[in-house]
């Protein structure tokens, strides 16, 4: 296994502060030859430059070290199971749960996915350069602690919408009619547009189910209310959508009903 992208980081990071500090006696060694230039020493003038000179080849040493000290192979390691594992141990050392999920990462609540190929990582729709993980596990605490974008009412009118293309189909009345559509449909629904499933994937879907539920909102402007009956066809993938709790746990979800209280 490679050594950590953290460690190296941590690293390259240290080789740069002594470069930066290189950088500041070179700054400092200027500022005393423009001095001398401007009062008109010439003893001084002299002193400087050979002061300056050696101040601006101990920084050309010391970048060229720090340069050449970088030589991790990032792309191999975002593209493997290392990153991943890295992530998921930093976040328990940092007290922050993540649980894997499919090919993604869930830290409610955020869907996570890693983009070797950028060098970043894309939380819901947002990408994020910064992936060291003692910095992307702090960003996630940060997002944490602000209220949950995710606007209920909004999304149960676009389930109902669907909801009652979908009963359409069935040739059945739209209102009370406690028909049981498969959220996959309704999933396929919303998505028809091309690229969409791709803008809006099925874990994201899940989670939204997931946080309508959580939020207890069940009305819908026209006094319906939602419902999300299980299934013995739960058994299915196929049919399913899987959601990890806040807890931690797995929870699936088959269909979705609209009827009169």
């Amino acid at each position: 296994m490679e050594i950590s992208i953290e460690k190296a980081l941590a690293k390259t990071e240290s080789d740069a502060d002594i470069a930066f500090k290189a950088a500041t006696a070179v700054v400092s060694s200027l500022k005393k030859f423009r001095a001398a230039a401007h009062n008109g020493d010439l003893r001084e003038l002299r002193k400087t430059i050979d002061v300056a000179e050696q101040a601006i080849t101990a920084l050309r040493q010391q970048f060229t070290n720090a340069s050449e000290g970088w030589k991790f192979n990032e792309e191999a390691y975002l593209s493997g199971n290392d990153f991943l594992s890295e992530i998921l141990e930093t976040a328990q050392q940092m007290g922050v749960k993540i649980f894997e999920q499919d090919d993604r990462l869930y830290c409610y609540p955020f869907l996570i996915r890693i983009l070797p190929n950028e060098r970043a990582i894309l939380i819901d729709k947002k990408r994020e350069r910064g992936i060291r993980p003692s910095i992307l596990i702090s960003h996630l605490i940060k997002l944490q602690s602000k209220p949950v974008r995710f606007k209920p009412e909004v999304f149960l009118e676009s389930l109902y919408n669907a909801y009652s293309i979908a009963v359409s189909t069935r040739q059945k009345e739209r209102a009370n009619t406690r028909v049981v559509v498969p959220l996959s449909e309704i999933y396929d629904l919303l998505t028809l547009l091309p690229g969409q499933s791709r803008e809006y994937s099925r874990q994201e879907f899940a989670r939204d189910i997931y946080l309508l539920d959580q939020s207890r909102v069940a009305k819908t402007k026209k006094g319906l209310i939602v419902s999300f009956p299980a299934s013995t066809a739960t058994k299915s993938a196929s049919n399913t959508m899987t959601v990890i709790t806040q807890a931690g746990q797995e929870k699936k979800y088959y269909g979705i009903s609209f009827a009169n209280e």
